[in-house]
Parts: C-alpha cells; structure tokens; sequence
C-alpha cells in the first residue's frame, strides 16, 4: 500500500468579483460564502472554507479570501500557513489592483506554489491571451488555466494542475518529521460554540498534531485548556496533523476568551507573546526609519514603527503582541493609504530594543543563513550551555499579563498562588524585575520608563515625583515605585524632593 500523502492547505487569491468562489464551488460543491451579508452582495468578507478532492483522491483544505481591498487583511490571515495558491484573473479584466497585492502577500509569505486560473473565459471577446501573458509577467513559472466555472469548462484541467503543484510539496507534517519538530501550532482564525460541544476554535495547524485529551495553552494570554474532541473537513479524527485546516473543541475556556489572532500550542513550543521582532524584509526604497506600519503574521496584525538595523533587517516595535517564532514569515502593510509593502522572515522573536551596529548585522546575518547566532558555539558534540529550565503555562501567563500592565502592574499579592510561585523563573528568563518589595514589572516597559526620565532630566534638569506621574499618566503609587526602581538601578539619584541623572565616569580612550 502506497503512503498517504501529507496534508497540504490551498488558498485562494484574486481580485474582488473574478469568480473565485465560483470557482470553488464549482470544483467542490460548496458555497463558502456562508454570511447572509455575503449572498446578498455577491462578495466574499469572511474566510471561506472547503475540502477538494484531487484526481488521485487526495484532499486538499481550501481557504477562500475576499478580494476587495478592504478585506486585504482578512485575506492575509487566511493565506498564512497555506502550502499553495490559486490565483483567479477573470478573463474581462485581466491583472487588477488586488491581484498585483494579493501577489505581494503571496510573495512576502514565502507561497511560491500554486496555479493561475483564468476565470470567465465563456464571456464573449475576451482575449485569454492577453491575460496569459499578463498573468505569466506577474507570477512567472506558474502554471495558468483557461476555466469557467458557470460553463464548468477546464475544471478538470485545473483539478490536474493543482495534482501535479501538490505532488512535489514536501507538507508541513513530513518537514516536522524530517527536522525532528512536533510542538503543536494553530493559528486561529474563527472561533464559535455549538450547543452541547462548547467552544470551537479553527485554524491550519503550522505544525505537530492535535488530538484528544491534549493539554494546550491559548495564547497570549496563556490560559491552559483540553482539548475535547477534533475534526478535519468536517469529520471526527483521533489525532489531525500538520498542514491542514482543523477545528478543536476546547474544555477550560468560553467563547469571549478566545477570539481570531489568538494561536493555540502546546506547551513545550517556547511560544510567548512579544512586542518586538528582529526580521529581514525586503521594503520599498521610500520606506524609512520610524515609518509606522501594519505588521501581520498569523492571523493577528499589530501596527509597529520600523527600526532599521542596516541593509535588509529591520526591528519591528509592536504596539500589540504577537505570537511568533524565528523563521516564521511576516508581511508589512501601509498603514495609509493601504499597501501591501513586503514581507519576510522573523529572525529573531524576542529580541532587545536596540539600533544597528556591525556585529548585529553579522549576527542577524547568521540566523538567516541558518547558522549559529554565536560564532563560537560549541560544537554539535560537546556539552551544552547550562540554561534556565523552560518556562511553563502559568508563567507564560503571567509574562503576557505584565507586559500588557505595562508600568502598571498588580501587586504581588493580587496574584494567584500559582503565578507567585512563577515569579522566580521569570526573574531568571529576564521577563520579570522586582520592583521594590510588592510587585514585579516585565522589562521591556521599564525601558521605556526610564528612557523617558532620562529625556526629562537632560531637558530640565530633574524630575519630581509629580512630574513622573502626569508624564506617564499614571497614579502617584505607581511614579514612587518607579522612580525608587530607577535609583536602585544607579540611573538616577535623589536630590531634595527631586531626582537627577547619576553622574557618569568619564570613557576611556581617546
């Protein structure tokens, strides 16, 4: 008996109103315009969803995305974590604006598989040439189809043409096989209740596999839940691998806890919330330093400013958090007017704040290459470093809580038993800094508090408590905790009823 071939997910790109859920439906009998808003407009808003069987019998998960413009973030949800596309150019109108965008997603995703479908081709004086050849400029070495989905003409055709895209993809589940991976991921992109089954969540699961009775852990808020039952284009399995669309019901949680952007994992995935990315991206000449954009990686988006680290590379400083990994993929967005701008790979998922400089360079560099981040690593034989032991659910928790607090976080004894008890190995994961004696701050906040007293003193000369407090907007319990942190860390001193900068000793050299 041959093996199964891996699962594989197939997303739909276009312009609005080139047949693209037509065309579906057509290859698989299912409306994936659910909506009522949807039918009576004739367009898709929402992700659409479908399972296709291929010539061989082979299935693929379908995604279908709306196509207008205002719907391009939806769209760019739904095409994280497909394998292939199929992108719709109707025949009347050849390549249009969100074709060339869609692309660009396409692209920044790192989707290079897929094939074109040249849709409406029954309408009369069209020119499928014209369209091929346009067709063939945006996307070369894509296979195009010539169909019409109302005269069902080509649909074979384009059955076989995706066979032979998905034939020579290795799939998410045997690349976690290959490289030894297996730690659940799933993005999710829609979550409902069905009476008597409770909360279901759904998503393409970016790798390992999900079963039941698995305990998992919904991020980023870092709430622990079990998984009661699974199912896979419709139908209840055991255990659902990698590399296809999946809905999970959950026990542990209700429906207004788990919302689209949220990434369901296992524990053991190291995946946490974060407020920054070191990324190499490929951005427009005119995109610049400072630039605020629209960062979108799974199925979440957060606008960031760009810091530019040299050449390529970039720091992405989000303004929400993210759930992301090294090496997953992002695309940055236009804030306004919209735009799709590029995209690229995360090279770093929880980086410091920090400017460029040569031995950044060389060490982003490295990662891309996929080399040690440390030239003098040792070797692949030799004992390993010690390291902290890796944080559990609660205390990934408890990071994500700080960090939304920011520098307003509850008292120690306003936390749970549990969480408390978390406290000492954030300490040493550096999420966590104890702040006098009754509470804990994340880091990354802290910077920030203290770059701006820094700015204030060099300004004016001090700071006050009550000046702290109106600069951060904040209460006066919170200014006084802080400015105590700052003097404990040597930044700064107090003077009177004032504080100033500690005075620096000289550098050395010239």
């Amino acid at each position: 008996m041959s093996e199964r071939p891996p699962p594989l997910t197939l997303g739909t790109a276009g312009h609005i109103d080139h047949g693209k859920t037509a065309l579906i439906a057509a290859l698989t009998g299912i409306d994936t315009d659910r909506l009522p808003e949807e039918q009576a407009r004739g367009i898709s808003i929402e992700l659409g969803y479908a399972s296709l069987t291929l010539p061989t019998g082979r299935r693929l998960s379908v995604i279908d995305v709306p196509g207008h413009e205002r719907f391009v973030r939806t769209m760019v949800a739904g095409a994280t974590g497909i394998d292939l596309f199929l992108m719709t150019i109707a025949a009347d109108d050849g390549v249009m604006p969100q074709t060339r965008e869609h692309a660009a997603v396409l692209a920044g995703l790192g989707v290079s598989d897929g094939v074109v479908a040249i849709t409406k081709a029954d309408l009369a004086g069209v020119d499928v040439a014209a369209v091929r050849a346009a067709a063939a400029e945006l996307l070369p070495g894509v296979e195009a189809v010539v169909v019409s989905a109302r005269a069902r003409s080509g649909l074979d055709e384009l059955r076989a043409a995706l066979e032979g895209v998905a034939a020579r993809l290795p799939g998410r589940a045997t690349a976690d096989a290959a490289g030894g991976a297996g730690a659940a991921v799933l993005h999710v992109d829609r979550a409902f209740t069905i009476r008597g089954a409770g909360t279901v969540v759904t998503g393409t699961l970016w790798s390992g596999a999900i079963g039941r009775g698995d305990e998992l852990v919904l991020l980023p808020a870092g709430r622990r839940v079990r998984v009661r039952g699974v199912q896979v284009h419709d139908a209840s399995v055991e255990r659902a691998a990698a590399g296809q669309r999946v809905a999970v019901n959950l026990t542990g949680v209700a429906l207004d806890a788990v919302a689209r952007g949220d990434v369901l994992a296992a524990a053991q995935s190291g995946l946490a919330a974060t407020y920054r990315l070191d990324a190499a991206i490929r951005l427009p000449p005119e995109v610049d330093h400072g630039d605020r954009v629209q960062v979108h990686h799974g199925t979440r988006a957060s606008p960031a400013r760009l810091a530019a680290l040299g050449g390529r590379y970039w720091q992405l400083r989000l303004e929400q958090p993210l759930v992301a990994a090294a090496g997953d993929r992002v695309v940055v967005r236009r804030v306004a007017p919209p735009d799709t701008l590029g995209g690229g790979v995360v090279l770093d998922a929880a980086p410091p704040r920090h400017g460029p400089s040569r031995d950044l360079l060389a060490r982003l560099a490295r990662i891309e290459r996929g080399e040690p981040a440390d030239p003098g690593a040792r070797d692949a034989d030799a004992a390993p470093p010690p390291s902290a032991p890796p944080l559990d659910a609660t205390a990934l928790a408890l990071a994500a809580r700080l960090h939304a607090a920011g520098w307003e976080p509850p008292l120690d004894a306003e936390l749970s038993e549990a969480e408390r008890a978390a406290l000492p190995a954030l300490r040493e994961a550096g999420r966590a800094v104890r702040i006098g004696r009754a509470m804990h701050a994340h880091p990354d906040p802290l910077v920030e508090v203290r770059e701006r007293v820094v700015a204030h003193i060099e300004a004016h000369g001090s700071i006050s408590l009550g000046e702290l407090r109106d600069l951060l907007g904040t209460s006066r319990k919170f200014a006084q905790a802080l400015l105590e942190h700052l003097d404990a860390e040597r930044v700064t001193r107090r003077d009177g009823e004032r504080r100033v900068l500690r005075r620096r000793p000289p550098t050395s050299g010239p």
